[in-house]
């Protein structure tokens, strides 16, 4: 069963020599193992180096490389320097063999409800994602939801707080890419008169509004560096200092946190701290894009009219056969939008078969005019689809289908761009 949960982990463990059985996870980054207390993996062998060798899951395999180990680091009994090898294969440094595997990610049940909040569907991949939140809302762990535009992340964020027992507490919503990276700070952990130019007041800021209810941390990625290292204290003291205040104050919320961003490949980067990452992804749910669903274009036909109070009739026909043709870049807020267009052009009260659909090109011109009706953060997401869509189409059809190439000349890793490409749809998982 596909699962929505997060990727895949993997465990390096020892398998024979002093220490046997002694294992640690591996994540985003690589593990370094050695005889340093401060190693990721301490290993007892007198034979080994303080820091012998550094390891690396990749998604085809698993990279070795050799720190400078006095007694070097082998590979099934071939000593390497570097190298790219298979995920079971035996990892010798000094007296010690290690193994690396993978872990299967943990399975649910599907749910059996078809919604879960304002959260539709009725497909497979919707009720996995509906069995993990029914899991999680009821508890205080930080969940990480990751999804393309518009497949409703902060509706699963508003669910989440819905369904657990902060439900009377305040649910408060910070977008990441919004504030400005001078004030980010003082918007989430608040700050005093005169801590900087500008401060006139005292600001509480959103930790402290959260107080009893949940902070909705939306696209989480976009955060910087600083403000990342100052989360992780706020997120591990649970307490939150203002600037220009010189005492912390205890805090009492629950994080989500979102992103339409592939995280384990900004960890790979070193774009966005691996401690955070792990910190955040309690409970890490993927939502699926819509071009991945089909099967639930009726049920969420269906809710949009009922949200309306207009009667659909029956959902087939000519109408749906275009939606379902369609590779909806936008999501389900693509799908509304173009609802809502159809009701304008129909008169308002149409039934689904008699509305007048328009579905554009599905690839707007670089010249097409904002559409300024839309919220800003609205708009400048269906715009940034939209480039992303149409500068990998072109990147990908130039470089023949050859990712590593391709990736080079973007100035991506090969990982991330393979996954902006499955997730517009120009190539298969």
């Amino acid at each position: 069963m596909r699962t929505r949960t997060a990727a895949r982990a993997f465990v390096c463990k020892v398998v024979s020599g002093s220490g046997e059985g002694r294992q640690v996870a591996m994540g985003a980054r690589p593990v370094v193992v050695g005889a340093d207390p401060a190693c990721d993996l301490v290993l007892d062998d007198p034979k080994v180096s303080r820091r012998h060798a550094e390891l690396h899951a990749l998604e085809g395999g698993l990279r070795v490389r050799d720190l400078g180990a006095t007694n070097g680091t082998y590979v099934d009994a071939v000593r390497v320097t570097e190298a790219v090898v298979a995920l079971a294969a035996s990892i010798r440094c000094g007296d010690t063999t290690l193994r690396v595997s993978a872990e299967p990610p943990p399975q649910v049940t599907p749910s059996a409800r078809e919604r879960f909040g304002a959260l539709v569907g009725e497909s497979l991949a919707m009720r996995e994602v509906f069995a993990v939140l029914e899991l999680a809302s009821p508890t205080e762990a930080t969940v990480l939801l990751q999804g393309e535009s518009g497949t409703g992340k902060e509706l699963a964020a508003r669910a989440i707080h819905d369904h657990s027992a902060r439900a009377a507490g305040p649910f408060v919503v910070v977008d990441c890419s919004a504030a400005a990276e001078t004030l980010i700070e003082s918007h989430l952990f608040g700050h005093k008169r005169g801590a900087f130019t500008g401060a006139v007041a005292d600001r509480r800021g959103a930790f402290l509004e959260a107080t009893g209810g949940t902070l909705f941390l939306d696209e989480i990625a976009e955060l910087p560096l600083g403000a990342q290292a100052r989360l992780l204290r706020v997120l591990e003291a649970r307490t939150v200092q203002p600037l220009g205040s010189d005492r912390p104050v205890p805090t009492d919320v629950r994080v989500v946190a979102a992103t339409h961003r592939d995280l384990y490949a900004m960890v790979e980067e070193k774009a966005f701290r691996f401690d955070l990452f792990h910190r955040l992804a309690v409970v890490h749910v993927q939502l699926p894009p819509l071009r991945e669903r089909r099967e639930d274009l009726p049920c969420l036909l269906r809710h949009f009219f009922e949200g309306r109070g207009v009667e659909p009739g029956p959902i087939a026909g000519d109408n749906l056969g275009r939606l379902q043709a369609h590779p909806f870049p936008g999501n389900v807020r693509e799908l509304r939008n173009i609802l809502d267009r159809a009701w304008v052009l129909s008169g308002g009260g149409a039934a689904f078969a008699a509305l007048n659909l328009w579905l554009g090109s599905g690839v707007p011109s670089p010249f097409e005019v904002v559409d300024s009706t839309l919220p800003f953060k609205e708009a400048k997401e269906r715009w940034v689809a939209a480039f992303e869509r149409r500068y990998l189409a072109d990147l990908y059809a130039r470089y023949q289908g050859n990712i590593t190439r391709a990736a080079e000349h973007a100035g991506l890793t090969r990982g991330h761009l393979r996954e902006l490409l499955e997730q517009h749809g120009l190539k298969r998982s």
